[in-house]
């Protein structure tokens, strides 16, 4: 077995299994270890001219950047946003 087949299997468990976390501060680091087996992905689809799992990569490449926004980059406050929210039916 070769260290990009390691590190794919190692990380991307890894990633699977914080996705599913209960609590926030565990389920943060999902994308965190998907990005960084992201490298790997790449490295072997393009060695294997696997064209297809290249693609594929790419796509979650964008998934797993979209994690690191929502949960790093640009997280929503835990108690209320400082917004108004307006609930049909009552009066604010």
């Amino acid at each position: 077995m070769t260290l990009d087949q390691i590190a794919i299997a190692l990380l991307g468990a890894l990633a699977a299994w914080l996705s599913q976390a209960r609590g926030d501060s565990s389920r943060k680091w999902a994308p965190v270890f998907g990005m960084l087996g992201q490298p790997f992905w790449f490295y072997a689809s393009w060695q294997a001219e696997q064209w297809g799992v290249f693609a594929m990569s790419i796509i979650y490449a964008c998934a797993w950047l979209r994690g690191l926004w929502v949960h790093w980059i640009w997280p929503r406050r835990a108690h209320g946003t400082g917004s108004i929210q307006l609930v049909p039916g009552r009066k604010p």
